[in-house]
Order: C-alpha cells, then sequence, then structure tokens
C-alpha cells in the first residue's frame, strides 16, 4: 500500500516530506491568480523540449480557430534535461506562461541538502529508484548553477495557485492540497483505497479538503500516473484530476504524455483520452503527440544506458508504464457527472 509522505526524516534524502513544502488546504481559498476560458495544465515535462514543443502547437492550433488558451505549467518542468541547451529552452519558455514550482524546481534554486530530489517517496518505491532520483537531481543541479537567472525565477514560483476557469474556481498543485510533494492525488491512495475498509475515512479527508479549499476541482501530476476522480461533498460535484506525466507516456504500449484542459467549450478540437463535464466545465485528458524518435535521441545523449535515468526511466520511455487506461478512470458513483470517451474533434 501506497502512503503518503514523511516529515523531517533527515537520514533519508528523497523519502522526507520538507516542513517548508507543507501549507493547508485554506491556501487555495484565496483571489484566483487570473481567469481563463480555457486552461491547459501541464504537469512532468521533466524536461521533454519535443512535448513542450508538442503543447506549444495544441495551443496555436485552438488560437487559429479563435479559442483562447491559458498554460499553466504546474512543476516538474525540469529533470532530464541535463544539458545547456534543454535547459535554457525549457525554463525560457515555461517561465514565459503562469507556473508553479515542482519538487525538481524546489530543490534546484532553494536546496535543502536533506530533502534529495525532493519527491518524498513512498516506502513502496525500492531505495534504489530514490538513490538514484537524488543522484539525477545533483546532475541536474550542477547544470543549473549555470543559470543563476533562472534560478532566481524559479525560486519566485509559488507552490500553488488558485485559477478561475468560468465560473468555477481550480487548485492547481504539483502534488497534492497539502504538500508540494503530497501523495494523496496518487492513483494509489485514490482509487485503491476506496475499494478498502478506508474508503469512509478517505471520502470525509477528501470532503474536508474541499470545504477548506472551496475549489471545484484540483489539477495535480507529481505521482507520474493519472487519474480522474470525481466525489459528492456536501451534494457537490468535485474532481480531482492528475495528468500523470506531460513529458512521458502515461499508458502501457503508448508513446504520448498527458496533459489536461479545462474549459467553458463543450466542444474539444483535440482527440481526448477522457472527458468529464462538471457544472458547466469539460475536463479532458489530451495526448501529447510529440517526436518521440527525436525525444528517444534527445534522452540518450544525456542518459545513455548505464546512467541512473536510463536505469529508472528508459523502459517507461519506450514501452510505457504497467498501467492501463481503465485504471485512470473513476467517478466513484456520481451520476451526474457525464464520462466519456471522444473521437476526434475536426
Amino acid at each position: 500500500m501506497m502512503t503518503g509522505p514523511r516529515l523531517a526524516d533527515h537520514a533519508k534524502p528523497g523519502r522526507n516530506c520538507p516542513l517548508r513544502y507543507r501549507y493547508s488546504p485554506n491556501a487555495f481559498d484565496s483571489t484566483p491568480r487570473f481567469e481563463a476560458e480555457t486552461l491547459y495544465v501541464v504537469g512532468g515535462l521533466y524536461g521533454n523540449v519535443e512535448a513542450l514543443r508538442a503543447v506549444l502547437t495544441m495551443r496555436q492550433a485552438e488560437l487559429l480557430r479563435g479559442y483562447p488558451v491559458t498554460l499553466m505549467f504546474n512543476g516538474d518542468f525540469n529533470w532530464f534535461d541535463v544539458d545547456a541547451d534543454s535547459f535554457a529552452s525549457i525554463n525560457q519558455v515555461v517561465l514565459e506562461h503562469a507556473a508553479i514550482c515542482g519538487n525538481v524546481e524546489m530543490e534546484l534554486s532553494t536546496p535543502s541538502g536533506s530533502a534529495g530530489c525532493g519527491c518524498a517517496y513512498p516506502d513502496d518505491v525500492p531505495d534504489t529508484v530514490v538513490e538514484r532520483s537524488n543522484r539525477i537531481m545533483q546532475r541536474l543541479y550542477a547544470q543549473a548553477a549555470n543559470f543563476p537567472d533562472i534560478l532566481q525565477r524559479l525560486a519566485a514560483l509559488p507552490m500553488h495557485a488558485t485559477v478561475a476557469v468560468g465560473e468555477h474556481r481550480i487548485g492547481i498543485a504539483h502534488g497534492d492540497a497539502h504538500s508540494l510533494a503530497g501523495w494523496d492525488f496518487a492513483v494509489e491512495n485514490l482509487v485503491h483505497r476506496t475499494r478498502q475498509a478506508q474508503a469512509a475515512s478517505l471520502l470525509n479527508k477528501l470532503g474536508a479538503t474541499f470545504q477548506q479549499a472551496r475549489v471545484s476541482a484540483f489539477c495535480s501530476s507529481h505521482t507520474c500516473l493519472p487519474v480522474a476522480f470525481a466525489l459528492d461533498v456536501d451534494g457537490h460535484k468535485r474532481l480531482i484530476i492528475n495528468n500523470g506525466a506531460a513529458g512521458m507516456p502515461n499508458f502501457r504500449d503508448t508513446t504520448y504524455g498527458l496533459l489536461t484542459r479545462i474549459s467553458v467549450r463543450p466542444e474539444v478540437p483535440h482527440d481526448s483520452l477522457y472527458g468529464i463535464e462538471l457544472g458547466g466545465l469539460r475536463f479532458d485528458a489530451l495526448p501529447i503527440r510529440f517526436d518521440h524518435a527525436a525525444w528517444q535521441r534527445r534522452f540518450l545523449c544525456n542518459w545513455p544506458p548505464g546512467s541512473d535515468a536510463h536505469a529508472s526511466y528508459f523502459a517507461r520511455i519506450v514501452h510505457g508504464p504497467d498501467y492501463e487506461f481503465a485504471q485512470a478512470i473513476h467517478v466513484g458513483g456520481v451520476e451526474e457527472l457525464a464520462l466519456s470517451r471522444l473521437p476526434s474533434c475536426d
């Protein structure tokens, strides 16, 4: 069973959750940072330049149709980008748009020394994976140190944001509603626990979280696997949607990343893997169909066989994770939510 991050276990970098990562769900009960008609929430680019280019192309396609689209990068846009060109390209583009920091950006800009990669990995992740991630962070930081202006801008990023789409307030997090590196919005903690004895306590906790935050939905990433989870809070439909990773495949035998599109428009001018309508808003998981061959070449230049990132991630980059499409969707009997798999809207 996956558990949440542990606080201040300084003996185990990569597993602890530093106190400075913590905040209350009340932090989302604030004036929206901006308003949007259509919002792309892009989490976990992980330094994939090709995926970023694909996101910009998707946005441009909507702009050409007269659909204004706002980009929101919700952390960990850096990770594999240890060459100077990739690091500069990723950050220069992302920081032109709305963004919050992930644990990677937090540890790059204000390293704690004890948090390692800042991932706050749960107990079921092997120590070897944690140790490799800590070394990946060290290598990335060595490159980032050459860009003090970018590090200064990363240090100024908030840990969370509230934005308005239509008449709804949307909470944007990297981890969860309590921590920058929290795992409460992981599929293991949402879907799996609702099938066990912890279901009632989990739903009560989530209900209290939504009441404190006063948002209609939370969007997150961090945990690397996508999930759409709906629940009823005091008669109101609420949604947690985790896009998994924009820069890596999210399902077995696929090669695309995912972003979350939220819009007041009912039509979706892209392929949608699954879509959920909530109170006049459309939430969709959109595939990011980047140049997979070019991305593999770029990755291997920086992370050849025998390197830490190759050992941890290359199999997923090539074949996708051991995760099926159906595992991502959990509407929990909330009948008024319309869940669909949509065809291409040309």
